[in-house]
């Protein structure tokens, strides 16, 4: 049976995977079936959640998924760069084991970019600055960079991201490298160029049409103009035809 924590961090990875969306509601006894526990653990793992602005509560929609402002976006990455362009400037030098670690990781993106597992690849590409913190000997970093990666990845997905995987991939591998060299000081500009590239890729200057479905569901189509008010186009009239008399005229 599942726990609390195991829930709440079931809903994280599928965010990163960007398999749950913005704004998606999380019914309580729907994931009480589904992982089959009573309603209270699921509120449990779901108040975590929200203590860490993943999820939020209203009285009347209930639970769902958090949907980022634009404020909220710009402050998520600038967060995100203090803390990872932080973590560098601090390292000295990575152990092997650690080192052993990240590359496995970036590989495992690769394979999953090749294999076209687009799930499996927007987790892993998220996941990896977990990795790196986690790696450098901050688990308590490494637990916030999963938060803020968890709402980037909301963020990208509200904002059309247009940082694309291959590109993420291979800035990855840069920095692992750098790494690999112990200099950090390239580690650390690559991780800046790194997180603003991806924030740059972002359309924060259009927010995200709450009512795009609903609008384009609705569009009327050819058929229901009519019904929909629209006139019909006016029917030209046919010609009559020529009397008797003016048909023996032109015989």
């Amino acid at each position: 049976m599942a726990t609390s924590p195991e829930i709440a961090q079931r809903i994280v990875e599928a965010i990163l995977a960007q398999k749950l969306a913005p704004g998606e509601r999380l019914g309580e006894q729907p994931l009480a079936d589904l992982f089959g526990v009573s309603r209270t653990l699921v509120r449990e793992a779901l108040t975590r959640l929200a203590a860490r602005g993943i999820v939020t509560v209203t009285a009347r929609r209930g639970w769902y998924v958090i949907e980022p402002s634009v404020a909220e976006a710009r402050e998520a990455f600038e967060a995100r760069e203090v803390i990872e362009t932080g973590l560098l400037r601090r390292l000295k030098r990575l152990p092997p084991e650690s080192l052993k670690r990240l590359k496995g990781h970036v590989f495992r993106e690769r394979q999953a970019i090749r294999d076209g597992d687009v799930g499996t690849r927007t987790y892993l590409l998220g996941d990896f600055h977990v990795c790196l913190a986690e790696a450098m000997g901050n688990a308590l970093l490494g637990d916030a960079l999963r938060d803020l990666t968890a709402r980037t990845a909301l963020i990208s997905m509200l904002y059309q991201s247009s940082h694309e995987a291959e590109q993420s991939c291979r800035e990855h591998e840069a920095i692992v490298a750098a790494l690999a060299k112990a200099d950090m000081r390239l580690a650390e500009r690559l991780m800046h160029e790194h997180l603003r590239a991806v924030a740059a890729g972002l359309d924060l200057g259009k927010a995200a049409d709450p009512l795009e479905k609903l609008r384009e569901a609705l569009q009327p189509v050819a058929a229901d103009k009519q019904s929909l008010g629209e006139k019909p186009p006016r029917r030209k009239r046919a010609p009559l035809p020529p009397s008797p008399a003016t048909q023996e005229t032109r015989s």
